[in-house]
């Protein structure tokens, strides 16, 4: 989910806490808790510190070991031990929970959109990706707002949250149901479907989805229940080459790769180079793909230049692959 969502929810849980005798009777218990759950809603994408290095590093890393199992721990320890350095004689284990609870709900929230987590790593080194909640929802952030105002102006916390994540589980059901829905229409339509990928988007009833088969890419929309295919690309195997194994273990490349769960290449051969790029399906934009991985290789098998990230023109992508000066 976005930052506003996640601060928001922080927020809730502040409120949701009161249902604990301790921190309902307590007021400095109270303040801290509802301090921890804000940092707490948002610590698992402190992450977001590895931009400052690079794409790659970020692409590779962000949503990884910060949103596993031992990270959820670490952080609410963490943010638990910070706070009781202001906060003294106050219940640590009840500041502990709600903490703890604040940053588990982060990290399953985002299972549910299309970029996900690694939420099992070190168990297992894979991103969970659920697909049907976009990554900021109006209706989401909206009830968590509304909660938030129904609190301010005096309504109980507790029964108020409550029914707000009572309405969020049902939510979340329902679009659940939406993207069955979508994806039992495209098994119906395509034959020898190998991978569906949904992604919702702002907009309720419209989805951006890549459908793979053995021996197609299919990139389509939804609209209000109507599928329309924008793209279509044969399905090529990689090829197993000097070049292209080479161009597979560049540092972007590797990052891209070990990300996108459904891409396609091009190779396109110059005088002096060779240029392999790698297309996620995922985020076609105004009919271009902007997230890339371009890598280009001189006739020695040596690596020019790499990039990664999102791109959205050809010129300024050019630009990046130009070598230091």
């Amino acid at each position: 989910m976005d930052t506003a969502t996640h601060i928001a929810m922080g927020v809730a849980i502040g409120g949701l806490a009161t249902i604990d005798p301790n921190v309902q009777n307590n007021p400095a218990l109270f303040q801290a808790v509802f301090i921890g759950a804000i940092i707490g809603s948002h610590a698992p994408d402190f992450d977001t510190f590895f931009k400052f290095k690079d794409n790659a590093t970020y692409i590779r890393h962000h949503r990884g070991l910060s949103h596993s199992p031992f990270a959820v721990l670490f952080w609410s320890i963490l943010i638990t031990f910070m706070i009781s350095l202001f906060y003294t004689g106050i219940p640590y284990i009840n500041l502990w929970f709600w903490i703890l609870i604040s940053v588990l709900l982060h990290v399953v929230t985002d299972i549910f959109n299309a970029y996900g987590t690694q939420a099992l790593k070190p168990f297992v080194n894979k991103w969970i990706a659920f697909g049907f909640i976009n990554t900021f929802d109006p209706f989401i952030f909206f009830i968590f707002v509304a909660g938030s105002i129904a609190w301010l102006l005096g309504a109980d916390p507790r029964h108020t949250f409550a029914i707000v994540f009572f309405v969020l589980v049902l939510y979340y059901i329902k679009r659940y149901y939406d993207k069955r829905e979508i994806t039992n229409i495209l098994y119906d339509y395509f034959d020898h479907v190998e991978k569906i990928i949904t992604q919702p988007t702002i907009k309720h009833n419209f989805w951006r989805i890549v459908v793979e088969t053995d021996t197609h890419y299919y990139v389509a929309e939804a609209d209000d229940g109507q599928i329309y295919i924008e793209d279509q690309f044969v399905k090529k195997p990689l090829p197993n080459t000097q070049e292209f194994n080479l161009a597979m273990h560049d540092p972007n490349v590797s990052a891209f790769v070990n990300f996108s769960p459904i891409y396609r290449y091009e190779i396109e051969k110059h005088n002096d180079y060779t240029e392999i790029r790698f297309i996620d399906l995922r985020y076609r934009s105004r009919g271009r793909y902007p997230f890339v991985a371009v890598v280009t290789i001189d006739h020695n098998y040596n690596i020019l230049n790499s990039y990664t990230g999102w791109i959205y023109s050809e010129n300024k992508l050019q630009k990046k692959l130009e070598p230091s000066s």
